[in-house]
């Protein structure tokens, strides 16, 4: 379908780490969720537990605000330096290493009697937490291109649903057995992962066929972006549909704990049970780039993300105003975010890793901004200014589909289009 979609070059199985002919199972592929959705889920747990913490460990506010910041800054500082590793190290070893060290990393905070050591445990944990996109590169490096699309959409199904009731899951456990069980129960649920993964991961086919040192590799990620416009533009969509989902997802304790809702902590957490709706999306989304329509799907996942704001904005009168917003919300963001990753990995599969963690430390500057941006503006301004903030990402992205997309059809003509329209 020449001339008329996002099209990236077809490549076989034996040049630079397709994949497994074979292809995964469907419960290994459901095992990568797990695992994936487990792993970034400790990035969000403190989320509701500020309070307790500092008040447990004799912390002030400002020093309990910074769990959270060096969470994050772990988080995007593993992005970088660690996932490009699954092209050069054995992807199989690497999870499992990556692992182990977490549940050392959660013991850590489980057990901290001071704030610095909770501060230190935290910044760690963020920073292992990166098997996530470790696994991610590994699952879309296991799959045949032709069902490489709905792996990844399961797998990041599997993120998504992490991400939700990581806050609602901390809360409910913190509440029966204290904050450090959250961890002590992470811990445990990580160790397992490893010693399944473990077993059941392939132990040679993991290993990609590149040869750099340390700092040629963290080079070639840089390089990376300055060679592929696709890669550019797609870490330009993940930045602006996760600066629009976490403008949401940050600021909407807000209007939900004042008139006329005053609902408990627990009660909006429960709320991302609704946004799991939205993972559903990822499997959907993944199948459709499979058929080669990955230019379709975004423009369309961007419209809904856009229109999702105007529901979200009678929140403070209509509940159900705030359901049917989260799930048009969600639901597109991770239509985009599968979409996006698909496309990113069929450029260079060799190096599928530096690829999505590049690309991801995208998706932590736009979290960032979204978060920092969404929570000072309802100081001043109120709900209705956040909506209109998450509105602006939100048709920023449909500004930029539209406006690369007819440069785009005209690329597609040139190459295999294994993504069009």
């Amino acid at each position: 379908m020449p001339g008329n979609g996002e099209a990236v070059p077809r490549r076989t199985e034996g040049q630079g780490g397709g994949g497994s002919a074979s292809g995964l199972s469907r419960g290994v592929v459901i095992l990568f969720a797990v695992a994936c959705g487990a792993a970034v889920a400790n990035v969000y747990f403190a989320q509701p537990l500020l309070v307790t913490m500092g008040q447990d460990l004799g912390m002030s506010p400002a020093l309990v605000g910074s769990v959270v910041t060096l969470t994050h800054i772990g988080y995007g500082l593993g992005l970088f330096f660690l996932v490009p590793l699954g092209d050069v190290a054995n992807r199989r070893r690497l999870v499992v290493a990556q692992l182990l060290l977490l549940v050392v990393a959660l013991a850590v905070v489980a057990t901290a009697r001071s704030a610095a050591i909770l501060l230190a445990g935290m910044a760690a944990m963020g920073l292992l937490a990166v098997v996530t996109q470790t696994l991610v590169a590994f699952a879309a490096a296991l799959s045949p291109p032709a069902g490489r699309g709905r792996v990844v959409g399961l797998v990041t199904s599997g993120v998504v649903i992490g991400i939700l009731l990581a806050r609602t899951a901390s809360g409910l456990l913190a509440d029966l057995a204290g904050w450090r069980s959250v961890y002590l129960a992470s811990a445990s649920l990580s160790a397992l992962l490893a010693l399944i993964l473990y077993r059941v991961l392939p132990r040679h086919s993991a290993a990609p066929p590149v040869s750099l040192r340390y700092g040629q590799l963290l080079r070639s990620t840089i390089t990376l972006f300055a060679r592929e416009p696709l890669l550019r533009r797609r870490a330009l969509f993940g930045l602006l549909i996760f600066a629009a989902f976490s403008t949401l997802w940050s600021s909407v304790a807000l209007p939900l704990s004042e008139a006329p809702y005053f609902l408990s902590h627990s009660a909006i957490g429960a709320l991302g049970l609704i946004g799991v709706a939205g993972a559903l999306a990822a499997t959907v989304a993944g199948r459709l780039n499979d058929r080669g329509l990955a230019q379709r799907t975004t423009g369309i996942a961007l419209a809904l993300l856009a229109a999702s704001w105007l529901p979200l904005a009678f929140t403070r009168s209509s509940f159900w105003a705030l359901v049917v917003g989260v799930i048009l919300l969600d639901l597109a963001v991770q239509a985009v975010h599968v979409t996006n990753q698909t496309l990113i990995y069929a450029l260079h599969p060799d190096a599928g890793s530096r690829l999505i963690g590049g690309y991801m430390v995208f998706y932590s500057i736009g979290s960032a901004t979204g978060a920092i941006a969404a929570t000072s503006l309802y100081t001043v301004a109120g709900w209705g200014a956040v909506c209109a903030l998450g509105a602006a990402f939100s048709c920023l992205g449909l500004l930029l589909w539209a406006f690369t997309r007819r440069r785009v059809g005209t690329a597609a003509g040139q190459l295999h289009p294994s993504s069009a329209t």
